[in-house]
């Protein structure tokens, strides 16, 4: 390499670092006034959702299920399962989620042993247990 092009090279590593330490600086005090704000917006109703990751729960309508790989259907009226998330807040703001609540289930399935999949549902659709 030729003395300009190293000269070019380190001139513009010193001016990414310098720009990155910058950038840092302002993007951790705005990241932080913006996890204030978006606790404090979140609803009742929100705040309600995400205290209730982490709950057994019971189906208690009849459901269908059509995406479990290798299997036609799988009816959900009875199984329990796990609330792991619930995805009416995404980045801190509130979305209009028709099925807010991702729950994890286990069934067996004949030739495969243990499954585990998701479904989103809504809270009429599930009792707690």
């Amino acid at each position: 390499m030729s003395t300009a092009t190293i000269g070019l090279l380190s001139s513009a590593a010193t001016a990414a670092s310098s720009f990155t330490r910058s950038g840092a600086d302002s993007t951790t005090s705005s990241s932080s006034s913006d996890l204030s704000a978006s606790s404090s917006s979140l609803s009742e109703e929100d705040a309600a959702g995400v205290a209730k990751v982490g709950a057994r729960v019971r189906v208690k309508v009849p459901l269908k299920v059509y995406h479990v790989p290798k299997v036609p259907e799988i009816d959900l009226m009875g199984k329990e399962g796990e609330i792991k998330q619930y995805v009416a807040i995404w980045k801190g703001k509130q979305i209009s989620a028709n099925l807010p609540y991702k729950v994890q289930f286990v069934t067996e399935v004949e030739g495969r042993g243990a499954v585990k999949f998701f479904a989103h549902l809504r809270e009429d659709e599930f009792e707690y247990l």
